[in-house]
């Protein structure tokens, strides 16, 4: 099994921390990034197509959760099962950096940031 570090690659594009996931630490996940069989997530290939690390680069939309790619029925009952915020790991990021946010996360152990 994988250790937990802190690796700006291990950022999805939604924000969330692959690093800490059980998938990713048992190799059974590439991660997001690596993940060729995750060309279902539009997230993933909208990042992609316009060569963004993530969501926080985004020049379109100032706040993550005016994008209906990001913000769907499909990630609200994904938030509400697994108690994520991805809009607060992009927030985070856009806050204090892609490597401050792997360092967080990893050090926390965290895959999201928990939802309020």
């Amino acid at each position: 099994m994988k250790e937990i570090i802190a690796d700006t690659k291990l950022i999805a594009y939604c924000g969330l921390y692959c690093g800490s996931c059980s998938r990713y630490l048992k190799e059974s996940c590439p991660g997001c990034a690596e993940n060729k069989k995750a060309t279902w997530c539009t997230v993933r290939s909208c990042n992609m197509e316009h060569g963004y690390a993530s969501c926080a680069d985004c020049k379109e939309y100032t706040n993550a959760m005016e994008c209906k790619k990001f913000n769907n029925l499909i990630s609200k009952l994904f938030g509400v099962v697994f108690k994520s915020d991805r809009n607060a790991c992009i927030e985070m990021i856009k806050t204090n950096g892609y490597q401050n946010f792997s360092i967080y996360m990893s050090e926390n152990k965290l895959q999201s940031i928990k939802r309020k």
